[in-house]
C-alpha cells in the first residue's frame, strides 16, 4: 500500500516563495525515512537537510513540489482567494499529478480547523478523497478513495509530513539564494522575525530591487511602509 505526506515551507515569509510538497512511498519503505534521521524540517541543520533531500528522493515512489510565487500570491489575495484556499489547491494539484495509487495522505494543516484544510483539497482535487473525522463529504466510489488526514502538527508525528517539510524547505533555501544573486540584496530568511529581512525591506522602499519577491499584502510590509521602525526593534 502507498502512503503520502505533504507540508509547506514559507507560509509566514514576507519575501519569497511559499513551496508545498508532497511525498509518496510504499508502507513497508516507510520506516526508511526514520531510519535516515527524516523530522520536522524545523528540527535540522540546512546541511542535514540538504543531504535527506537527495535520500528522500531515493527511498521514496514520487516527490512532487510547487513553489508558489509571490506574484501568484499577491494575484490571490488582490482576487479575494486566501492563502490557505490557494495551498489547498496547489496540494490538491501535487496530489492529482501523482502515478502511484495512493491510500492514505497525511497533511500538515495550516487551517485552525484542520479537517477543514483537507475538505478544501478535496473540493479542488480531481482524486476521489475522503477527509477523515468529517462526515457526509464522499465522492463516488468511497472504497476507491484516496483518505486525508489533515491535522495540525502532523510534521512532527509522520514521517512522511516530515520528508515533505524538508522537500518544501531545501527548494525554499534554494530559490531565497536566487533572489538575492537576482536581486543583489541580502535578505536573510525572508521572515519578519529576521533582522536582515526587515532591513532589506526597508532599503526596497527606494531601490525596489526586491519588489518582485516582495507579498504585498502583510501586516509587517505594511507597518515598514508606514515607518514605524521603532516596531521592529526587538527582532534578531
Amino acid at each position: 500500500m502507498m502512503i503520502g505526506g505533504g507540508d509547506e515551507a514559507g507560509r509566514g515569509a514576507v519575501i519569497g516563495p511559499l513551496v508545498v510538497s508532497v511525498i509518496c512511498v510504499s508502507q513497508g519503505r516507510e520506516r526508511h525515512l526514520s531510519d535516515i534521521g527524516v523530522r520536522d524540517s524545523k528540527m535540522l541543520t540546512r546541511r542535514k537537510r540538504e543531504f535527506l533531500f537527495d535520500e528522500i528522493h531515493d527511498i521514496c515512489e514520487e516527490v512532487k513540489y510547487y513553489p508558489i510565487s509571490n506574484e501568484e500570491i499577491n494575484s490571490a489575495m488582490r482576487s479575494g482567494v486566501s492563502l490557505n484556499q490557494l495551498e489547498a489547491i496547489r496540494f490538491a494539484q501535487l496530489v492529482d499529478s501523482l502515478e502511484s495509487r495512493v491510500r492514505r495522505m497525511y497533511i500538515d494543516s495550516p487551517d485552525v480547523r484542520a479537517e477543514r484544510f483537507g475538505v478544501r483539497m478535496s473540493l479542488s482535487s480531481k482524486t476521489p478523497m475522503r477527509v477523515m473525522g468529517v462526515k457526509g463529504l464522499k465522492k463516488e466510489k468511497d472504497r476507491e478513495s484516496m483518505r486525508i488526514v489533515s491535522e495540525h502538527k502532523a510534521d512532527a508525528r509522520y514521517p512522511v509530513v516530515s520528508a515533505a517539510s524538508i522537500i518544501s524547505k531545501v527548494i525554499r533555501d534554494r530559490e531565497m539564494e536566487r533572489i538575492e544573486r537576482e536581486s543583489g540584496v541580502e535578505i536573510g530568511s525572508g521572515y519578519p522575525s529576521d533582522r536582515y529581512t526587515i532591513e532589506a525591506i526597508k532599503s526596497n522602499l527606494e531601490s525596489k530591487r526586491l519588489n518582485p519577491y516582495i507579498r504585498e499584502y502583510w501586516k509587517t510590509l505594511e507597518k515598514i511602509k508606514q515607518r514605524k521602525i521603532k516596531e521592529f526593534d526587538g527582532f534578531s
